[in-house]
């Protein structure tokens, strides 16, 4: 008998399973996937730390989740610089003076870039925008937005900019200085080893078990332990019993070169419309072209992301956090409310965004308090 089953081996359920073994609790955890670490595993392919659901950069403004994961990897001093690329022509990410000096030739200073938006927001402001379009020009411009933000949003979301809700963008990252660096937060890198490197250090002495599907054996794992700590997605759950929430999806084709350089970064935003897929992933330039003893290597991994609607049987990666789905989600956060022994955690038991320093600060919030009323 366990005192609790942990279903999901991502950072969720890592830390949460973590916490739990320390303090000599008996944990299981299960992943349906044959590896852990949920979307943050990376896999080693050419002796380079491939992430292979999606480009993860870990960033926080948290000093203690920053310690916290520090105890489990060693960090690098990657800083994530994008590139987006319309048609031909290349521009910094987020918006600053590196891109605003290249959109207009004439414009060379923080006041004449300033002066330059304005003008063209004050142009086209509507004064309660209506839809996503809207939204994007009140804050940055036709400009910008017809380049760097139009095509990407809609690829992302599968749908026109004037067909989704203006809501969507709260705001833009705008810049008026020659820094590229696109995360504000005082910590940032990538784990050296790889994310599941990391997720395995988490792990050290916790019984886990891949490849088990918690809804093929429910009844006997449930059976098994005192409590669930459930990180998959609530309304699955519930059998869909309201329907189902909506998610993008993301489809990934990876590919190995035989060279040593594909584009120079680490990841290029495609924002026009006519290019099918979102961004380009270089992983190698995560960890500087180099492998963990500072060889550099000879090939290279690209992988180019195709943005989808989300169906069942896809992996679900980004809530769509609108009205439609606020209040079918309130619907299933009352059942849940209702499971006693059971924690639902993590971005899909909470159907939210969590970026992954977020993920750690909910976890370790919630099975503190856990531990706590334990005892």
């Amino acid at each position: 008998m366990y005192d609790y089953l942990i279903v999901g081996s991502g950072l969720y359920g890592a830390v949460c399973a973590h916490e739990l073994n320390k303090a000599g609790k008996k944990v299981l955890v299960i992943d349906k996937r044959p590896n852990i670490a949920g979307n943050v595993y990376t896999e080693k392919v050419e002796g380079i730390n491939v992430h292979v659901y999606g480009a993860h950069i870990f960033h926080t403004p948290d000093k203690e989740v920053w310690n916290y994961v520090n105890g489990f990897a060693e960090f690098n001093n990657f800083i994530n610089c994008p590139i987006a690329r319309y048609r031909n022509e290349c521009y910094n990410m987020p918006f600053n003076m590196n891109t605003f000096t290249k959109l207009w030739p004439d414009v060379f200073t923080p006041e004449e870039a300033e002066r330059r938006i304005n003008e063209e927001i004050g142009e086209s402001y509507v004064k309660e925008p209506a839809n996503l379009e809207e939204q994007a020009i009140n804050l940055v411009g036709k400009t910008i937005y017809e380049k760097l933000v139009k095509g990407y949003t809609q690829k992302q979301w599968g749908r026109e900019c004037t067909a989704l809700p203006a809501f969507i963008i709260r705001r833009l990252p705008v810049r008026f200085t020659f820094d590229n660096n696109y995360f504000n937060d005082r910590y940032q890198g990538i784990p050296v080893g790889g994310y599941t490197k990391m997720v395995e250090n988490m792990l050290k002495g916790v019984e886990v078990r891949l490849n088990c599907d918690f809804f093929e054996h429910k009844d006997e794992l449930a059976a098994c332990a005192e409590k669930i700590i459930y990180t998959g997605a609530i309304d699955r759950y519930f059998d869909y019993c309201y329907g189902a929430l909506e998610y993008r999806s993301v489809r990934f084709e990876t590919e190995v070169l035989n060279k040593p350089n594909f584009q120079g970064n680490a990841a290029v935003n495609y924002t026009d419309g006519e290019t099918p897929w979102t961004r380009i992933i270089e992983h190698k330039w995560f960890e500087f072209g180099k492998d963990e003893n500072g060889n550099e290597l000879p090939k290279t991994v690209i992988s180019r992301e195709y943005s989808s609607e989300w169906k069942k049987g896809d992996e679900p990666y980004y809530p769509v956090n609108d009205a439609k789905n606020g209040e079918l989600y309130a619907k299933y956060k009352q059942l849940a409310e209702g499971e006693k022994n059971v924690i639902f955690g993590g971005r899909l038991g909470q159907y939210r965004y969590y970026d992954m320093d977020d993920v750690i600060a909910a976890a370790l919030n919630d099975i503190r308090k856990e531990i706590a009323s334990a005892k």
